[in-house]
């Protein structure tokens, strides 16, 4: 009697240290969010926005499972809005209860109610932080494509060679990291083609949300505009843009950056960000 007992001592003892070794924190990855809900279009009016469910609560699913904790952070502090239409189940492979499990995890998530601002995060130790991520919906354009805060902690990711992962909207977020980012946005704006100065990313290989699936979006404006098309404001900095067939998921990898054109994208984004995070481990 004496052996089985020695055995399910054993068996239990593993078991134990695989638990405690599942508990334990592979580290933190620090979330960009936009602080805005409402885009200025064209001719003025505003489009209800925020970030897509998926790009978020997909990435976010998938870095909690694997260990990591999740810090959020947008530019004012305040609770991140969702974009309301991407609360559909046509985002999770037609299936409306992955939709829902999703959405309770970001529910879930410390911070989703009362993040921390852009000025907390750089003022404290930007060292704790494994890698970032940046979910898109049209949001980042609105706050994270001109703010230099936002410049200033990519340039920490950029020098410290850690993973920079952003999803369809998420990476115009990487043109504020240049000299006057505000400036740039404005000549976007006016529909101009202009250069960026100093860009962090200046021929780098990236992808976003191309001009085909923009057009596309845009049919749903009832005839309004967004104010200048992703694609081209990358291409005018630098970017080396590499595009799949519309809807079609799409990933690109250039050094420590990595971009996913289209909310299709999300899944293989997030195993991407992980192992990076994990082969710095």
């Amino acid at each position: 009697m004496k052996t089985p007992n020695l055995i399910t001592l054993a068996l239990l003892g593993t078991l134990a240290s695989g638990a405690a070794l599942a508990g334990e924190s592979q580290g933190r990855v620090l979330v960009l969010l936009s602080s805005e809900n409402q885009l200025a279009l064209k001719d003025g009016k505003q489009y209800p926005t925020g970030y897509y469910l998926n790009e978020f609560g997909v990435p976010a699913d998938q870095l909690l499972k694997a260990g990591y904790e999740l810090v959020l952070v947008t530019p004012r502090g305040n609770a991140p809005s969702m974009d309301k239409t991407s609360l559909d189940p046509m985002y999770f492979g037609g299936d409306a209860a992955e939709m829902q499990r999703i959405q309770k995890v970001v529910a879930g998530i410390a911070g989703i109610d009362d993040s921390l601002s852009l000025q907390e995060v750089l003022a404290g130790d930007l060292d704790q932080y494994g890698g970032l991520l940046i979910p898109g919906g049209h949001a980042p354009l609105i706050d994270l494509a001109n703010n230099p805060q936002v410049g200033a902690l990519l340039q920490h990711f950029h020098q410290a060679g850690k993973p920079t992962a952003a999803i369809c909207h998420g990476p115009i977020a990487l043109l504020s990291a240049q000299a006057d980012p505000q400036g740039y946005e404005a000549a976007l704006a006016r529909g101009e083609r202009p250069a960026a100065r100093d860009w962090t990313y200046q021929g780098y290989r990236m992808t976003i949300f191309s001009e085909p699936e923009e057009v596309q979006f845009e049919s749903s404006l009832k005839g309004d505009k967004i104010r200048y098309y992703p694609g081209q404001a990358m291409s005018a900095a630098g970017g080396e843009l590499q595009y799949a067939e519309a809807w079609k998921p799409n990933v690109v990898v250039d050094r420590e950056l990595i971009t996913g054109q289209n909310p299709f994208s999300d899944h293989a984004l997030a195993k991407t960000l992980i192992n990076k995070l994990q082969a710095r481990d």
